[in-house]
């Protein structure tokens, strides 16, 4: 007997009207059998599938990868109507299910057939796990049809239909979406200009206007990675805001000629297409801040939104008055958006720039901390090169300005991440999400500090919450994951990779969290070819780390030594990467150089020694009250905890 147990993709299809077609006519059903046989064979070859059984006149098939499964469902239903005897229903849901010799076992194999039950003649419907993997597919489609309690299944399932040509779409009046809370996605302003240079000005005057709406407390509001997603994109309005789940949508346009500026901005009604409100801004470029200023205004009296948040004065307070330091700020948070080291590098010439025309701009020292310390974490920059920058602007940030949240994260990050102040940051971070309380990066910090306290509830309605306003940022997805990695659930871990790497294959983020996930998972020799895909994406000491435990734990110590000597080349490992030959030594077995090395690290308060207790915690408990591990926790003040109990 062949047993595993793995992520799948389940489909179900099913003949409608079969059991009527045989009493009227059984000679013919049995022709439209092996029809269906003939269509669905090669197709579900044809993407990587697998035929598990026929079910009457049913078809069983798995798929390695959501994808493969949707765009196998689609063939099979335009080759289907296209040969005009007869309609299919389909049925798919993502899963992590038993293969058993030639079949497959597990609550979401019985969750696939009933979405495929629910599904109308010729329809597709999938379940919100699917949805979530293809939602940035730009060759699917898919559109939120109702919440429905299915047979045998404990709660409601959110079912959704994939769109295709011929395929009919199931009306709203006959099923309808659950009412939604007043929520709205702002996207990229069109540039206009005949300067392709000026797109970093339509995208900062969107940006802005996502920041201000965002302080508002009473409206969830979308991410700026999510909302810009959808950028050049031409795409219904109603499937944009079906992907966000948001009830408006704001879109503009920015046209810069001289020293003018026309801006239009139109906000829609996303279930029924309705304009609610249109405007038209020409204003000399000195006006710029009164304008966003007027269009959130102008956008929340026609939404109708009783705030709750700061009063509406206190909005815009952080912008520099200086129109050309604005401008080499919005070219920063250009930079900073691309997360490469030429992009940071980039970022901080035109936030120094900023700050050399105003030197009181908060919002560009903040950037300024961001920049510095996503150097030096992913090794781009030394260490006692980056923090003291970072440690300085921070500072300097939160003291030109404490009622913008991006003053207290600054602080905040250098509180966590270098100090090891946990409940000191977390005070920081509380305050910026009072001030911003759409921004998903303070409920990422949140929650990694609720984590190191061992408050993992707390912290995994934070990593939630940050999903929902920022779902298509491979930033936020990769640091939200934190948390759910260390509070031990390891299924959502590997489905973050996962859908990191649909979004943006290139990024070694995806590979990390894969294979972390399937070393937790025990999985060892299965992670090898993930992180190895990480180290060719991001080489470094960080990537070879996670490969050298992987090597050590399948039991190839060879192959691990191999990786500490490769991590030995590169220049700034004595002084940033001690953590990583400290836990690969400790896979190794050789405790003595491990805790050697974990104790450089503390002395160069390397951030990722923040997790070294769950690292022990996770592979070697019997180290935990090891005086060593003591040592290096009380020289660090971080309190000793347990692993989430996921029973």
């Amino acid at each position: 007997m062949i047993r595993s147990r793995q992520l799948a993709a389940i489909m179900f299809t099913d003949i409608v009207g079969y059991t009527a077609l045989m009493g009227s006519d059984e000679q013919k059903t049995f022709e439209i059998l092996d029809k269906n046989r003939a269509i669905h064979k090669p197709i579900i070859a044809e993407y990587n599938g697998r035929w598990i059984k026929e079910l009457g006149d049913g078809v069983m098939a798995s798929f390695n990868n959501v994808s493969d499964a949707v765009h196998a469902a689609i063939k099979i239903q335009e080759t289907c109507n296209r040969a005009n005897d007869y309609q299919l229903s389909i049925g798919i849901h993502a899963a992590e299910v038993v293969f058993e010799n030639d079949d497959v076992f597990g609550n979401g194999v019985n969750i696939a057939a009933r979405i495929q039950a629910a599904a109308p003649a010729g329809g597709i419907f999938i379940s919100e796990e699917v949805y979530h993997n293809i939602a940035n597919n730009k060759k699917i489609k898919a559109l939120f049809v109702k919440e429905q309690n299915l047979k045998n299944v404990s709660k409601a399932i959110r079912l959704y239909q994939v769109l295709y040509a011929g395929g009919e779409i199931v009306q709203a009046e006959v099923l309808e979406a659950p009412t939604k809370e007043k929520s709205i996605a702002v996207l990229p302003f069109v540039n206009m200009s005949s300067d392709p240079e000026q797109e970093y000005f339509s995208d900062g005057i969107s940006e802005e206007i996502i920041n201000m709406l965002a302080q508002v407390q009473e409206l969830k509001v979308i991410g700026r990675t999510s909302s810009f997603a959808f950028k050049g994109q031409n795409i219904n309005l109603k499937v944009i805001g079906e992907q966000l789940n948001v009830t408006h949508i704001l879109e503009g346009s920015v046209r810069k000629a001289g020293n003018k500026l026309r801006v239009t901005a139109q906000l829609i009604e996303v279930s029924h297409g309705f304009h609610l409100y249109s405007e038209k801004f020409d204003r000399e470029l000195e006006d710029i801040f009164a304008i966003q200023d007027e269009i959130s205004e102008a956008i929340l009296n026609a939404t109708k939104i009783k705030l709750f948040g700061e009063p509406k004065e206190t909005i815009g307070e952080a912008y520099s008055d200086n129109v050309k330091a604005y401008e080499l700020y919005l070219k920063g948070r250009y930079h900073v958006h691309k997360f490469t080291p030429d992009g940071s590098l980039k970022a901080i010439e035109f936030f120094d720039a900023a700050i050399a025309i105003d030197a009181n701009y908060a919002l560009a020292y903040a950037g300024l901390t961001f920049c510095y310390t996503t150097l030096k974490d992913l090794n781009w920059l030394a260490s006692d090169q980056a923090i003291p920058l970072a440690r300085q602007a921070a500072h300097k940030a939160l003291q030109l300005d404490d009622k913008i949240a991006e003053g207290h994260m600054a602080v905040g990050r250098i509180l966590l991440h270098q100090d090891w102040k946990i409940t000191e940051a977390l005070k920081a971070y509380e305050k910026a999400l009072a001030l911003s309380p759409n921004s998903s990066d303070a409920h990422v910090q949140t929650g990694m500090c609720l984590v190191l306290l061992g408050q993992y509830d707390k912290a995994l309605e934070h990593a939630r919450k940050a999903e929902t306003l920022d779902p298509f940022s491979i930033l936020n997805l990769w640091f939200l994951t934190v948390v759910f990695y260390m509070s031990s659930d390891f299924a959502k871990t590997r489905a973050n990779g996962e859908r990191i790497l649909e979004l943006e294959p290139d990024i070694f983020s995806g590979h990390m969290w894969v294979g972390l996930a399937l070393l937790s998972e025990k999985k060892f020799r299965e992670a090898i070819p993930a992180l190895q895909s990480m180290v060719k994406q991001n080489p470094g000491p960080h990537s070879l780390c996670f490969l050298g435990v992987a090597y050590g734990l399948s039991g190839n110590r060879a192959k691990a030594r191999e990786i500490i000597e490769e991590m030995r080349e590169y220049e700034f490992v004595e002084e940033t990467g001690n953590y990583f030959l400290g836990i690969v030594y400790m896979i190794l077995g050789d405790s003595d150089t491990a805790f050697h090395y974990l104790e450089r690290a503390v002395e160069h308060h390397e951030g990722q020694v923040l997790w070294i207790q769950f690292f022990i915690l996770m592979h070697f408990p019997e180290l935990e009250k090891d005086h060593r591990t003591e040592d290096l926790l009380r020289k660090m003040g971080i309190p000793k905890i347990k692993l989430r109990s996921t029973a």
